[in-house]
């Protein structure tokens, strides 16, 4: 049974783990001896200039004269062979006049037959191989292998689990009801191989996990590895690549020879792009010949091993757009299993795993929580309820509350609180006046969600306050005038500053960037522009990714003149909006602000009177919809076409 071998297995580990580190115990203890007790026992050292004087005085009475050390003794304390007292002192090469100085004081003297070079040699061939083993040894554990290091350049450095150990099975992983569903197939297969091949069936040689970072590709196959208690081989990507070329080709080969031996096992690569990137890249402006001689040899090994020997190949990855073609084929990666982030009733079941480990308040409700979590992967999860521990374990409380779990959400989203950041009151004007104005703005506009909570205590790196707005459901699509509105939204706060300040601060600059990035977007990848069409400006490369840029098309200076324009067009008109919207409502503005001045938190019940009585200017549903504002209107002084105008006021 399962259980069985894996207690032979790790008692045979265990026995021999013991008896190497007794023989390496054994071997520094005859380096000691040798070393300081032995050449030292019974003799007691002299100088040479105190020996001669002891010789001249007639106190010597015999004398053994060896290559590299005298022994004597003295007259007035005979001694035997085991008595400490005896005497010994390092001849100086250079006197030759010793043997006449002992004839002429009458002292008996002989020589030390050598021991022959070959006891000599032996003695230092014994200290080098102490030294190479204790050495070896030491190394082979730093690098977490059985062997000495000095030959493990071309071996694998996969990590191995024995049967079972992984600690992890399919109860410990959640919201990925689907992934795992595809991988219980192979769970079965390990079990219940002869089902499969009694009917002709093959088993994917290989997996892949492709999805978000975080998301939990990692512990699915630590999962399939717990389930069906077989060996598990962990290993990264970057593990093969090494300075010298042939040693990732080699690593792979060891890796596979040794999954051969164990099978039925998995072998899981993780990071799988680091070492499968596509060899005919346009952006590889020079080769790497490891890396390809490498990827060559993994191409290799999966085609040779027989896909019946019970040898699972998992790979995970967040970025299957550069692997190689040669590796998703059929008879590779048969399987690719996307582990995307999760739902809302997965991020509730993610979270009552997490919860398990947690001394949970009475208040806590998880099924909230996961609706105020929405684009958190697993491990953005687990940092909330770690991150709500420690809150309640800081402030001595004898369990985690939905007030732990709340300040934990604002910490990741928004960072930490700066209460040491002191604001003067003309910047804290400012930044009320600013949130509000985002604040008022998102509570009209379509899809985006509740407005929770504002604030003006500063958080993070650079934020001076923040307004929390979370969707109330999942959203796996954005309507054409959700974008649009999400524009005028983040305006919001530019609006507020030229409204009652008639002038503008370095505070809404960050605001700015996402607005316009959101309007190119809206033209050059979404293709809703009205002008342009339904065309792709920008090449979308990565999938699961964030922060990247995307690169854009070859396009005529014409053309891109009028992205440009069109770009402009968007952010000036939810300018509009919102600078309308912000007009029509200032004396709430002005309230509001006030408020938030003197609480510096406006959350809850009172935050939700005050946006309830927002009123929407008339021209709002109309450029949400199309895009297009009443006639007459002229957003500045320079239009779009080049023109001077006067500037229309609101």
């Amino acid at each position: 049974m399962p259980v069985d071998r894996k207690k032979n297995s790790e008692q045979k580990k265990s026995d021999s783990g013991n008896l190497r580190n007794s023989l390496i115990v054994f071997l520094m203890w005859l380096l000691f001896l040798n070393l300081f007790i032995w050449p030292a026992t019974n003799y007691k050292v002299e100088p040479y200039s105190k020996f001669i004087e002891q010789v001249e005085t007639g106190q010597v009475a015999k004398v053994k004269i060896g290559s590299d050390r005298i022994y004597y003794e003295l007259k007035s304390e005979p001694i035997d062979d085991r008595s400490p007292q005896d005497l010994i002192t390092i001849p100086v090469a250079s006197d030759t006049q010793l043997p006449a100085i002992l004839r002429k004081h009458d002292v008996e003297f002989s020589a030390i037959p050598s021991s022959g070079g070959f006891f000599n040699v032996l003695n230092w061939i014994f200290i080098i191989f102490i030294f190479w083993v204790l050495g070896g040894w030491l190394l082979s554990r730093g690098s977490g292998g059985g062997s000495p290091a000095p030959f493990m350049f071309g071996k694998s450095k996969a990590r191995i689990y024995s049967e079972g150990s992984t600690g992890v099975t399919f109860d410990d992983v959640a919201g990925v009801d689907e992934a795992k569903a595809e991988l219980q197939e192979i769970v079965d297969f390990l079990e219940r191989a002869d089902k499969y091949i009694r009917l002709g069936a093959k088993i994917p040689k290989g997996v892949l996990l492709v999805g978000p970072p975080g998301t939990g590709k990692t512990l699915l196959a630590k999962a399939i590895a717990g389930e069906a208690g077989v060996p598990f081989f962990s290993i990264s990507g970057s593990e093969f690549i090494e300075l010298f070329v042939g040693i990732g080709a080699s690593r792979v080969r060891d890796l596979f020879e040794q999954a051969k031996k164990q099978a039925p096992c998995i072998v899981f690569i993780d990071e799988l792009d680091a070492l499968g990137k596509s060899r005919a890249a346009p952006s590889q402006l020079t080769s790497n010949d490891e890396r390809e001689q490498t990827l060559n040899q993994l191409l290799a090994e999966m085609d040779g091993f027989d896909p019946n020997t019970g040898v699972i190949l998992l790979a995970a990855t967040n970025r299957p757009e550069v692997l190689d073609p040669a590796l998703l084929r059929p008879g590779r990666f048969d399987r690719q299993v996307v582990v995307d982030r999760p739902d809302k009733i997965g991020r509730q079941a993610i979270l009552e795993v997490h919860a398990r480990f947690v001394v949970l308040g009475l208040d806590v409700d998880l099924e909230k929580l996961a609706a105020r979590t929405p684009g958190f992967a697993g491990a953005d999860l687990a940092n909330l309820v770690n991150e709500a521990a420690l809150l309640a374990a800081r402030n001595n409380r004898d369990s985690v509350t939905m007030q732990d779990f709340n300040e934990a959400i604002e910490r990741i989203l928004t960072g930490l609180e700066k209460k040491s950041r002191v604001l003067n009151e003309i910047e804290k004007k400012t930044v009320a006046y600013h949130e509000v104005g985002h604040a008022l703005i998102g509570a009209l506009m379509p899809g985006a969600g509740a407005v929770e909570k504002i604030s003006i205590v500063p958080r993070g790196v650079g934020a001076l306050g923040y307004t929390l707005q979370l969707p109330e459901e999942d959203r796996f699509l954005a309507i054409e005038d959700e974008i649009r509105g999400r524009i005028a939204a983040l305006l919001g706060g530019r609006c507020a500053e030229e409204l009652i300040f008639r002038k503008v601060s370095t505070g809404a600059s960050d605001d700015i960037q996402k607005a316009t990035d959101l309007a190119e977007r809206f033209v050059t990848i979404y293709g809703m522009s009205n002008k342009l069409g339904p065309i792709a400006f920008e090449k979308t490369q990565h999938q699961f990714l964030e922060g990247y840029t995307n690169p854009r098309r070859p396009v005529s200076d014409k053309v891109s003149e009028e992205i440009d324009r069109e770009v402009k067009a968007i952010v000036e008109g939810a300018h509009y909006i919102a600078t309308t919207i912000l007009a029509k409502n200032r004396q709430l503005l002005e309230e509001t602000a006030r408020i938030l001045l003197e609480k510096e938190i406006l959350e809850g019940e009172e935050l939700a009177q005050q946006l309830d009585r927002v009123q929407s200017p008339a021209p709002m549903q109309q450029w949400l919809e199309t895009g297009q504002l009443p006639p007459g209107i002229v957003l500045s002084k320079t239009t779009l076409n080049g023109k001077q105008k006067p500037k229309t006021t609101v």
